[in-house]
């Protein structure tokens, strides 16, 4: 039993024992003691006072001296007001200390054959394009919630629809047939995603000069898109794929391919990966005929026109389009589909979407529709939505091209963090090889921890050269405090100090050693706030200010050249806890840590 339960249920047999009242332990309102005040935990006596029917701070010394005496870890305690502040024994927090050491994955919970089921789906990317900036966000927070789900005891299952047929589609292959000249990948030189994404911005130049040709003839903007030449004959490539025409499918095939070997390239650059790919070619039929099924069961209605309806008033929205005139689906009854492919394939028990914002209202209506075909999880389904991401020079457009593709975004972070290096000096002495190796992993963890640790419902601004900062609140300043805790080992092995972890029950703590495990101490209600919260933000701010405290300690305590041999090898201890937690507070974001920096 933690700590904290301890304390809740010492308070409510003190209320039963003082005040002859019966309380629910679950209802102690316990807190982590505020930052300018003394202690570790704070009772809030105000709730009680109608049981005690004393004034606060009578309540809390009674509640106090009873706690005092019933838990053998509380050292002491201070009334201010209605606030009772306990603190703990040193001897509890080198318990916690010894605790950590001896469990290199404290504060995980491990999932076993009765852990519930999360899918989590992330990265969604259209293949007419490269993955750009918005998708790395998309694909770092989906990827940091599937690592926080494991570290909370869930089965986690990783999964991608990759939305792979639409006119979307076609305009690029359209636009690769009439002005490709047979180019492919290995004849440019380029990734298939970059040179199908270059036929995209193609078709919409194209388009361009022809609606304003029209216009210039005198036609209105909506009647030049009306007589588009260019849109008829995508429309059409369109109908024809549908229709299973062999040569519009095969050129489908060979460019969607060139994309899905393009994306296999990224997802690798930035460490993602999936468990099961669902494509919105094989899930839209599927959904289609759970509309028509839902239609028969009354659950949806059909309008004279012959369009498919889902009547949603009774939950407070209007009405929504599931199968359009013609019978062809709309994304909605896509996701339907998908939905009921991976209920099939696994036994969820809780979903979640990692999506942007602009998708809010999709989703709330998708979980209407889900519970209302019977799926058990569609009530309680989690649409994860996050805000734009964008940088410093403003939004993108993928259509004319503005878009930072997110290999181009990877390999600049890599240059800077190269440029950056070598002005601080910091690899001197370094093999070619070994410092490239680690100018990619300063690189992916500045890009990384810089989008995860901002709050993902906010939209934000990616700032490539503010992300490396050694010296601020980036990933790179974290790497370098787990650099320099494993720097600290080998000064002490080439000292020839004994460098075995021990703990000393009996040892007095300096104020920065006791605030350092307590902060340590914490990391298992750290993931648990994350997991509950899918806030991959309170993983980020956690290790930076345990990285914070842990440098602070390191300039003002010393550790290899203490020559107390007790304090020295609790702080040799201590300072391997610390870089254990960093460690499994950036493997939670995905993020890795060099050995040396």
């Amino acid at each position: 039993m933690g700590i904290e339960q301890q304390i809740r249920e010492a308070v409510a047999r003190a209320i039963n024992e003082l005040y002859g009242a019966e309380f629910d332990a679950n209802n102690v309102p316990l807190e982590l003691t505020r930052k300018d005040q003394n202690g570790d935990f704070t009772v809030v006596v105000f709730p009680l006072l109608r049981i005690s029917r004393k004034k606060p701070e009578d309540t809390a010394n009674d509640i106090g001296e009873f706690l005092k005496n019933e838990l053998s870890s509380i050292s002491s305690f201070e009334v201010i007001k209605g606030f009772l502040n306990l603190s703990l024994s040193h001897s509890y927090w080198l318990n916690i200390l010894e605790q950590v050491v001896a469990d290199e994955n404290f504060g995980f919970t491990r999932a076993d054959e009765e852990s519930p089921l999360m899918m989590i789906e992330y990265s969604s990317p259209n293949t007419n394009k490269p993955l750009h900036l918005g998708h790395i966000r998309n694909n770092l927070l989906g990827y940091s919630l599937s690592r926080i789900g494991a570290a909370t005891g869930r089965k986690v299952v990783k999964t991608n629809i990759v939305n792979d047929r639409g006119i979307h589609i076609c305009k690029s292959m359209l636009a690769w047939k009439k002005w490709g000249e047979g180019q492919t990948p290995e004849s440019t030189g380029k990734k298939g995603d970059h040179l199908v994404g270059d036929f995209y911005v193609k078709f919409d130049q194209e388009l361009k000069k022809e609606l304003s040709a029209l216009q210039e003839k005198g036609l209105s903007k909506e009647e030049a898109e009306k007589e588009s030449k260019l849109m008829e004959e995508a429309r059409n490539m369109l109908r024809s794929w549908e229709a299973g025409d062999e040569e519009v499918v095969s050129l489908w095939k060979t460019m969607n391919d060139w994309v899905y070997a393009g994306f296999d390239e990224t997802y690798k650059a930035l460490g993602v990966d999936f468990d099961k790919i669902y494509y919105e070619s094989q899930t839209y039929t599927v959904g289609r005929d759970m509309v028509l099924q839902g239609l028969k069961k009354g659950l949806f209605h059909r309008r004279d026109d012959n369009s498919v309806w889902a009547d949603l008033s009774e939950n407070g929205l209007d009405e929504k389009i599931l199968l359009r005139s013609d019978g062809t689906s709309v994304y909605m009854t896509q996701d339907i589909g998908t939905a009921k492919m991976r209920f099939e394939d696994y036994k969820i028990d809780k979903m979640v979407y990692v999506v942007g914002n602009e998708q809010d209202y999709h989703f709330k209506v998708l979980s209407i529709l889900l519970d209302r075909l019977g799926f058990e999880w569609g009530k309680d389904l989690v649409h994860f939505s996050y805000g734009m991401v964008e940088l410093p020079e403003g939004k993108m457009k993928s259509r004319e091209g503005t878009v930072v593709d997110a290999d181009d975004l990877v390999a600049g972070m890599i240059d800077t963090a190269r440029e950056m290096s070598k002005e601080l000096g910091k690899l001197d002495g370094y093999t070619d090889e070994e410092a490239e190796r680690i100018y990619r992993t300063i690189a992916l963890a500045a890009l990384k921890y810089f989008i995860l640790k901002v709050d993902p419902r906010k939209n934000m601004t990616f700032d490539p050269r503010e992300s490396i900062d050694f010296n601020g609140n980036t990933g790179p300043f974290i790497q370098y405090t787990y650099a320099r805790v494993q720097s600290v080992f080998r000064k002490a092995q080439e000292k020839g100090i004994d460098t075995s972890l021990k703990v000393d029950a009996d040892m007095a703590l300096t104020e920065k050693e006791a605030g350092l495990i307590k902060l340590i101490g914490n990391f298992p209600n750290v993931v648990k706030d994350a997991g509950e919260s899918y806030s991959p933000a309170i993983v980020a701010n956690y290790v930076y200010d345990l990285a914070k405290e842990f440098n602070q300690f390191y300039h003002e305590s010393p550790i290899v050249f203490e020559e107390d041999a007790a304090k020295r090898s609790l702080r040799l201890t201590l300072s391997h806890a610390v870089g254990q937690t960093i460690k499994q507070a950036m493997w939670l974001m995905g993020i890795d840590v060099p050995e040396r920096m």
